[in-house]
């Protein structure tokens, strides 16, 4: 195995270490909130936001802007912020600027040259390299194809196997060339003239010459089928909603050639740069305020169509359009409607236009897509976005230390070529949905009916991929392995849109069908656990409310009866829902008083009525903190935007500097008496790794694909908790019954000297301020808040309120505070952790920053 598979024993590193062992006057934020890639199970709600567009094929997100500023950087509204995917969730925080990597690339580098026999693997393993002959992108980049294909090389065909063989033997420059594309805006044209690799690449020239020259096939793979990057597949027949008509034919190239695709004004003006558009509009006496109008006006003189499919091109420019399911290189036996006689304006035009912008070079999409495909194979991702090398590679040359665990790679996740077919299609017809759900506004009726041909679409291979993954749990899986291998099956794209379907038919008021559906969801426990909770809120509200009057043979002719009826089926959907182990704790409590409701419009005997007394919800306190704001005129935020909304104000207690507002109340609430930190979660994350360090490590087949992570692949997912439910619920009742303060001390007696790498967890917090919060807290309190972060880690790592308090005088007592000054109210993820907590029994605050005397500065 190579040096991603191999775990190395963790060295020490003393040197590490953020700060003196002297403790901070003041306790301040240690982390931001975090957000994972497993979409919310809220999303449906018509009060929550839309959940973000999986991004195009943008392959680096803050990462290669800040590692590649070779090329002019795109304004904030032109970049798509990118979810993050479960292997880069899962490896550390690193130091990722350009200067840190060519650092310590030429500090290694400097030590020994070992000229071009090194291995890839070699090379990652020993941290060398030696700059114009080697490179980290390309060491990675060929390390992720060569264990793929000596694991897993039945995934692929003759033909695929045949441009693998034709990759090997490019040229180094040529691979690199070809990386550092593939790791950028691959959708869009790149002016040769603008690459500026120079220190890894002594001709540019001849590197693009081998990346566009046309390759053939071999005969003897003239006559096999067409691999497809989506097929068709024959159950079920998916819509074109998710069919990518990209084929290989009888030769391929690994770039195209601007001079053979770029055919029109309206894709060849978005080469040029401001003054260049400028410099042509000038010429051609049109005018624009923007780069955006000065296009415009130029293709509109040029007398072109608005679009590019009136051309016959089936690839436009942009990120996004690499997703939708025409897009394909265009042949270049036929780039369009030839130019007619009187098209001499036009073709003046784009000869200018490409006259100044010079060759271009464009990754040719259906090789880009195979690699892709290797990718998503070695990285067991179930996300549809960038397949960054950067994060793996930066946690690679990181000098940090890891946790010891089993690295598992199983090689027979996709049993067939088939099978992982089937996955990419439901993900782009998964991705499809949401495109017409969430991406694009207002959903209409017509967008509504599209999702229900893509269900009824997918609907009986859904139930036949159900039935086999049952029989696979029954008799094939074993260590609880199969809840996240089934992540990667298409069944899991397909029961969300199934979810997704229900939804629509809700919006619709076809209420029958969507209580069918969601009736066939929580009959089967194999994909999206975390999602049952809702499903149970919805089934119980559409039976008290809507069932009544649509079943075509009621039970009874009478219709307040049948409302009893089915009001006494909403009642036993809510026990069933308490009842279940696999219903989250988030929703216990709108359950119960849907519960409680039911059983007093029935009239049932208040003592057969079920009593949530124990559990009944406190109001927060009201806190009011006086103290000085400070207001700064004519302040404009950075670009020209709008100033942050938040406010500065001038902390008495602690000498009277400025300070943030959730810093002035906790000088307050210390003069209180309390001790505590802005953390904003931070310390729940870190009390979290400490009390299941040895469950977050615990061997699970297939979640440790690399030696470099702090959390198994599955920690942010539905299928952490139910894998390891045995492990986790014994671990609960131990911290209830007080042994928090024991579990702490081993672990940091064990890790602290080597700062070992887990999620969530920060080493800047002292021992004695751990174990006084631990012991502040009533266990139970303490046990149910863990049991929401091992339920939904991913998704509750944001909202919890902003201070953390504690106190041992006059009793041990631990309380949370959500700072608001004025305006400023609670989302949603805040409500549901105030929910949490004072469920829990723990004391919650809302602390109101009044200013007493506003400062003008």
């Amino acid at each position: 195995m190579d040096a991603f598979l191999i775990r190395k024993a963790a060295q020490s590193n003393k040197n590490n270490s953020k700060g003196s062992s002297e403790p901070p006057f003041k306790r301040v934020k240690k982390e931001d909130s975090h957000e994972s890639d497993e979409d919310l199970d809220h999303d449906l709600r018509s009060n929550s936001p839309p959940l973000k567009p999986l991004p195009g094929v943008q392959r680096l997100g803050a990462i290669t802007s800040e590692l590649d500023d070779e090329t002019p950087q795109q304004s904030d509204a032109e970049i798509d912020q990118p979810r993050r995917t479960a292997i880069e969730s899962s490896l550390p925080e690193v130091k990722s600027g350009k200067e840190a990597l060519e650092e310590y690339e030429n500090f290694r580098a400097s030590q020994v040259n070992n000229g071009d026999s090194a291995t890839a693997e070699s090379r990652l393993e020993s941290r060398k390299w030696v700059r114009g002959k080697t490179s980290l992108y390309v060491d990675a980049f060929n390390l992720a194809l060569n264990t793929v294909l000596d694991e897993e090389s039945h995934l692929f065909d003759e033909k695929e196997m045949y441009i693998f063989d034709e990759w090997k033997n490019l040229s180094y420059e040529a691979q690199f060339l070809y990386v550092r594309l593939f790791l950028r805006k691959t959708a869009s044209w790149h002016r040769i003239s603008r690459l500026r690799y120079h220190d890894d690449i002594a001709d540019t020239e001849a590197a693009v010459y081998k990346l566009q020259r046309g390759r053939d096939f071999p005969k003897s793979s003239s006559n096999t089928s067409s691999p497809r990057l989506v097929p068709e597949p024959p159950d079920p027949k998916l819509g074109s909603l998710a069919q990518d008509r990209c084929v290989f034919n009888e030769n391929f190239a690994f770039a195209d050639i601007s001079e053979e695709y770029i055919t029109s004004v309206e894709e060849a003006v978005a080469l040029l740069s401001l003054d260049e558009a400028k410099a042509l509009a000038k010429e051609a006496k049109v005018q624009g305020k923007t780069k955006a109008e000065l296009l415009k006006a130029i293709c509109k003189m040029s007398n072109q169509q608005a679009g590019l499919f009136s051309l016959g091109l089936r690839r436009s420019s942009t990120a996004t359009s690499v997703d939708s399911p025409d897009q394909g290189t265009p042949e270049a036996e036929s780039p369009g409607p030839g130019l007619s006689d009187d098209s001499n304006r036009r073709k003046h035009f784009l000869e200018k236009i490409l006259a100044i912008a010079g060759p271009c070079i464009r990754l040719s999409l259906p090789v880009f897509r195979l690699f892709e495909r290797v990718h998503l194979v070695f990285y067991r991702s179930t996300e549809w976005t960038e397949k960054s090398l950067t994060t793996i590679i930066l946690a690679k040359i990181s000098k940090l230390n890891f946790p010891k665990y089993i690295v598992s790679r199983s090689a027979n996740i996709f049993t067939s070529r088939a099978q992982l077919l089937e996955f990419e299609t439901a993900m782009r017809t998964e991705y499809a949905v949401d495109n017409i759900l969430e991406f694009n506004g207002p959903v209409t009726e017509v967008g509504f009916r599209k999702v229900i041909e893509t269900f009824e679409g997918i609907y009986p291979r859904w139930k036949t991929l159900l039935q086999e993954e049952q029989e696979k749990e029954e008799r094939v899986y074993e260590s609880g392995e199969g809840a996240y291998l089934r992540r990667l099956n298409p069944a899991h794209s397909y029961t969300r849109i199934v979810h997704k379907a229900a939804h629509v038919f809700g919006r619709l008021k076809e209420y029958k069908r969507e209580h069918a559906l969601l009736t066939e969801l929580l009959d089967q426990r194999l994909f999206h656990l975390a999602r049952r909770g809702s499903w149970y809120q919805r089934k119980a509200l559409l039976e008290e409310h809507y069932m009544y009057a649509l079943e075509s043979e009621p039970a009874y002719t009478n219709p307040e009866l049948q409302k009893k009826h089915w009001k006494r089926i909403a009642a036993t959907t809510c026990e069933t829902a308490l009842e279940d182990r696999d219903c989250h704790l988030i929703y216990h409590y709108d359950i119960q008083k849907r519960l409680v409701k039911l059983e007093k419009q029935l009239k049932i005997p208040k003592r057969l009525q079920h009593d949530f007394g124990h559990v009944r919800l406190q109001k927060p306190e009201e806190h009011f903190v006086e103290g000085i704001q400070l207001k700064k005129d004519d302040v404009v935020g950075k670009k020209g935007r709008a100033a942050s909304t938040k406010t500065i104000w001038i902390d008495e207690d602690e000498g009277g500097g400025e300070c943030s507002v959730e810093a002035m109340c906790l000088s307050w609430y210390r003069s209180q008496g309390w001790k505590g930190y802005h953390a904003e979660g931070g310390i729940v994350r870190t009390l979290f790794a400490y009390l299941f360090f040895d469950i977050l490590f615990l061997y699970i087949p297939n979640v440790f694909q690399t030696a470099y992570q702090t959390c198994p692949l599955d920690l942010h997912t539905d299928a952490f908790y139910p894998t390891r439910a045995s492990e986790i619920n014994y671990r609960l009742v131990e911290i209830a019954n007080g042994g928090a303060a024991k579990l702490i001390e081993e672990v940091d007696r064990r890790e602290r000297e080597n700062r070992t790498c887990v999620v969530g967890l920060s080493w800047d917090y002292e021992l004695e301020d751990l174990l006084e919060l631990a012991g502040s807290f009533d266990g139970a309190a303490l046990a149910a808040v863990c049991k929401v972060m091992a339920q939904e880690y991913g998704q509750r790592g944001g909202g919890i309120p902003d201070l953390i308090l504690w106190r041992t005088e006059p009793r041990e007592e631990v309380m949370f505070a959500e700072v608001k000054s004025a305006n400023d109210h609670l989302s949603d993820t805040q409500r549901l952790w105030i929910h949490v907590l004072t469920g829990a029994g723990v004391k919650v605050a809302l602390c109101n920053a009044v200013a007493k005397e506003v400062r003008e500065i």
